[in-house]
């Protein structure tokens, strides 16, 4: 365990790069533990604040602009590749949508403060096309605000880390373990809160293949796309679908007959958007309704027309 101290106190700034670096990559590895310990290991004069700083900024840049290229490239796939690889709800791309859609690049000075919104959102960023220098200069200041307060916090408490980095290096090989011990807990908790995220949206779905299907003999009612304006103006959407706000089903929809074969998309990672309208539609009255397997993405896919 010394060893390791001894390590982060030489190598610090070099481990705070790789450790923010992998975090704003989408991988689940907390950043914060390291950024308030080497806050305090600063207020030794193991190197300097401003040093400290701006590896932790550069390291999230070289990320996020990575991300943002890949947005910008790939569209938007890309947001659901980040879900996948980060072990957050996949509700995120959702989430990122409203939040984009309302506040636009701004969103990215506060995005690392908002559980799975941070990567996702310069994605985002990429697939609406923000311009670079926006992007760079908005990104830049989320990137200093966010790990100015974990250094914030290391330098005021620095006596108390000093005392726990004590308890631990006199520990030795046990403290090592109950670092480890935590890691594991960290990610069986991610994994476990995302297990029971897919066991929700246990529910029937209906292929492209099966829609089309129902739409060449007259039986399928509605198209429902719950997809947010922005990713509606990247992809299109399927012709003559209807566009609804979940968040006011009742209004909506009052215009489509309940008894009648309804098909709801989104663009989210196991469907988890559609599958929780579809319930909520259930819970309404209406006797089928089934989420497209794929969501627009099976849709765009399976080279079907799309309309903007």
């Amino acid at each position: 365990m010394s060893h390791l101290i001894e390590l982060v106190q030489y190598y610090g700034l070099a481990f705070v790069f790789v450790n923010v670096l992998a975090l704003q990559s989408g991988l689940p590895v907390p950043a914060y533990p390291t950024l308030i310990v080497t806050g305090a290991l600063a207020a030794r004069g193991n190197y300097s604040l401003a040093a400290l700083l701006a590896t932790a900024v550069v390291a999230s840049l070289f990320a996020d602009l990575a991300w943002y290229a890949a947005g910008r490239r790939v569209g938007g796939p890309v947001l659901r590749t980040l879900c996948r690889i980060s072990l957050s709800p996949d509700s995120c791309v959702r989430q990122t949508e409203t939040i984009f859609s309302r506040w636009g690049s701004a969103s990215l000075m506060v995005a690392k403060f908002i559980p799975g919104f941070a990567s996702v959102a310069t994605a985002m960023a990429g697939v609406v096309r923000v311009a670079p220098w926006r992007f760079v200069v908005a990104d830049a200041i989320g990137a200093t605000l966010w790990a100015g307060v974990a250094i914030a916090l290391g330098y005021v408490f620095r006596d108390a880390i000093d005392d726990v980095l004590s308890i631990l290096e006199a520990m030795g090989k046990i403290g090592l373990l109950i670092l480890l011990v935590a890691f594991l807990l960290y990610l069986l908790r991610k994994w476990w809160q995302r297990r029971m995220f897919i066991r929700q949206l246990t529910m029937d779905r209906v292929t492209v293949e099966e829609m089309r299907q129902l739409i060449g003999e007259g039986r399928l009612g509605t198209v429902i796309d719950v997809r947010s304006p922005i990713s509606q103006s990247v992809t299109g959407r399927i012709p003559g679908a209807v566009t609804v706000d979940v968040d006011n089903l009742q209004v909506d929809l009052l215009a489509v007959a309940p008894e009648s074969e309804v098909v709801v998309y989104c663009a989210c990672p196991n469907e988890a958007t559609a599958v929780k309208v579809a319930k909520a539609l259930v819970a309404h009255g209406f006797k089928r309704v089934r989420p497209l397997q794929g969501g627009i993405d099976a849709w765009i896919a399976a080279g079907l027309a799309v309309e903007h």
